[in-house]
């Protein structure tokens, strides 16, 4: 059995808030009204940087600005918050897209599906290439594969690695909610996997890797397992990298969440507004959800999966610090009866069996220490290495959820240039 490896620290990095939506906590009426609510920004513990602290009040105040059109448009019946804000996140993000002269740009369709594929130029004699499979992330709901952000970490991939970059657009909330998403990912992949079509972009079959962050490390991890089971797939993927995933709808009292529950850019309450948002539930099952109520001892549907995320087995202890489990013994079992797709391993890849994780690919996962999904990530780690996987952790420290693609102006953050260098160093020494 193989064990998972952590990458050493870096000497030094600065956590530095990004200005994609940073949403915190407030338990008030006003909520169910208001889809984004907010409050003074906060940082963990673990955080004693003064000037990171300065700047993300900054920064949390301009995404408040922006969060309350939001609520008002969905308030006065303009139009849906996530529209909304997305049209205004897309606004702002086509203003820093680059382009690069050494990689050719080709918006495509996959088995019907919109995908954005990056082909660096061939010199000399043409020969196979590596490839990633590349998906975004935004609560499933949010950014785009033609967006600045996702394009130029695209860009820099194909230059970098010298490999084909295929970024999917997959179906949003809320026009869309699960499993189109999912769906959309496994058909594009499936498509591209397909020998004549991997020969039409050279790509190596045998040096492809899956990837995502966020939303989107959830979809990888999901469609990446799915993959391993299909009886008729002729390529399987070499690698699997995961950026700080979201993994499991289960439990949101993991020490992660107890220690970011109202830190800025992603907050306990907004991750399981996410989740609703999802899954087209009820906003009334959120502070329900947030206190594990939906999971209590006495809901039975959830027995089966309960030792597939025990956090007090699978963290290491400098992760679990004096933190306890939330296990009400009395809940809410309508939660999950409405709501079947919170036990589907195709939302919730960590809850899949022991043999499924056997059959997974050699993979990388980024986590940060400001980050609610932190331990969606380590459990899954541990969950690889418990089944033979080998698995390189490469946690840090002083860095937050979505940080790895604020690499230019204006959202230009050490935290990025660190995340995403330490992602593609990996990429090229594996894949």
């Amino acid at each position: 059995m193989t064990s998972a490896s952590f990458l050493p620290p870096p000497q030094e990095s600065l956590w530095i808030p990004a200005c994609f939506p940073s949403l915190v906590e407030r338990k008030d009426m006003r909520t169910r009204m208001l889809p984004f609510p907010s409050s003074p920004v906060s940082l963990p513990a673990c955080c004693s940087n003064s000037e990171a602290l300065g700047a993300a009040k900054e920064h949390h105040a301009v995404v408040n600005r922006m969060l309350g059109k939001c609520n008002l448009a969905h308030f006065l019946g303009i139009g849906h918050h996530l529209r909304v804000l997305n049209f205004l996140i897309g606004s702002f993000d086509q203003t820093n897209s680059q382009t690069s002269e050494r990689v050719k740009i080709t918006d495509t369709q996959f088995d019907g599906v919109e995908v954005r594929v990056y082909e660096p130029s061939q010199e000399g004699e043409k020969r196979l290439k590596r490839s990633v499979v590349y998906i975004h992330g935004g609560g499933w709901a949010l950014a785009s594969a033609r967006g600045g952000y996702y394009n130029n970490l695209c860009l820099v991939m194909a230059e970098s690695l010298d490999a084909v970059i295929v970024s999917i657009e997959y179906r949003l909330v809320p026009d869309f909610h699960f499993p189109a998403q999912f769906d959309d990912v496994m058909n594009a992949v499936k498509h591209f996997m397909l020998p004549e079509v991997l020969a039409h972009y050279s790509v190596d079959p045998n040096r492809v890797a899956i990837s995502g962050d966020s939303a989107g490390g959830n979809l990888a991890a999901a469609v990446c397992q799915e993959m391993t089971q299909e009886e008729n797939v002729t390529n399987q993927f070499k690698l699997q990298a995961l950026i700080y995933p979201v993994l499991q709808p289960l439990d949101f009292n993991t020490p992660s969440y107890q220690q970011n529950e109202i830190t800025a850019v992603l907050s306990r309450f907004v991750m399981v507004k996410f989740w609703l948002d999802y899954f087209n539930g009820d906003y009334d099952f959120a502070f329900s959800m947030m206190m594990n109520n939906h999971t209590a001892l006495d809901v039975d549907l959830v027995s089966p999966f309960r030792e597939r995320l025990d956090w007090t087995f699978l963290l290491p202890s400098r992760f679990r610090k004096n933190y306890k489990p939330a296990v009400p013994a009395t809940g809410k079992a309508e939660i999950i009866q409405a709501l079947p797709a919170l036990l589907d391993v195709r939302a919730a890849p960590l809850l899949a069996e022991r043999e499924v994780f056997r059959l997974q690919p050699k993979t990388y996962i980024l986590t940060c220490e400001i980050d609610v999904l932190r331990d969606d990530g380590l459990m899954y780690a541990k969950r690889l290495e418990k089944a033979g996987v080998e698995v390189t952790v490469d946690h840090f420290e002083d860095c937050f959820h979505g940080c790895m693609i604020f690499t230019v102006w204006p959202t230009n953050f050490f935290a990025g240039h660190l995340t995403r260098d330490s992602y593609i160093k990996w990429l090229d020494q594996n894949l």
